[in-house]
């Protein structure tokens, strides 16, 4: 579920650069192509739609972005109790040094 919100959360900020990057911010970005009389959509209604895709796509961005925050802390739960499990298991068992100074001699190689 995380690798599938994290693509679309990708693909959400593509489309969201494109169209951030599409408008000129007095208004002459896209729209300035279409001022011929003969296109399918005029200036006023280019700049809406653009708009509108950018708030769409901005709000898209943060329930996105709090789902996967949601799902990694519930998938973050179980493994951090196997690690605690862990840890309390290493901590219980006893720790013995299997070659420490006080247990054997210290022992030279032979000599060939």
């Amino acid at each position: 579920m995380y690798l599938v919100l994290s693509i679309i959360v990708v693909i959400v900020c593509v489309l969201l650069g494109i169209i951030v990057l599409i408008q000129n911010p007095k208004g002459g970005g896209l729209s300035s192509n279409f001022s011929s009389s003969s296109q399918l959509m005029g200036v006023q209604k280019t700049g809406d739609f653009l708009e509108k895709g950018t708030w769409v796509l901005a709000i898209t961005l943060m329930v996105l972005a709090l789902a996967i925050n949601v799902v990694t802390k519930g998938g973050s739960a179980k493994s951090d109790s196997q690690y605690n499990d862990q840890l309390e298991k290493s901590l219980k068992a006893p720790v013995a040094a299997p070659n420490s100074p006080t247990t054997q001699p210290l022992q030279l190689p032979a000599k060939k």
